[in-house]
């Protein structure tokens, strides 16, 4: 039995060839606030270190201030945060997400409607 249709929107938001923020992206920064680290979040997410970490770089380098940054030693060792930046971006893209789906409600529904069983 095929499952049921489902939407996802794919929100990205671009300078010039980089992506600066998407679903990937924010669910790498969700990720980083779960876990506390970018090896962790890279972990919990199915990618690699590199991956991540070039991720987070593209993000930083995209917004005025930096979305992570590392946290110094101490008793757990370190880590790496989300900013105050970061935390808004996040907000304010899950934000545009639930705005979206709502507007779109009744044409969602439709669309759906129109798809195989």
């Amino acid at each position: 039995m095929p499952a049921a249709p489902s939407l996802r929107f794919r929100i990205r938001i671009t300078r010039g060839d980089d992506i600066a923020v998407g679903p990937g992206k924010i669910a790498l920064l969700e990720a980083i606030i779960d876990t506390g680290s970018i090896t962790a979040a890279a972990r919990k997410l199915g990618m690699s270190y590199r991956r991540a970490w070039l991720l987070a770089d593209q993000m930083n380098r995209a917004f005025r201030s930096p979305v992570i940054e590392a946290a110094t030693g101490g008793r757990d060792g370190g880590g790496t945060l989300v900013t105050k930046t970061g935390q808004e971006v996040i907000r304010r893209y899950r934000s545009i997400e639930a705005i979206s789906t709502a507007a779109a409600r009744a044409e969602i529904a439709g669309l759906l409607k129109l798809l195989r069983g």
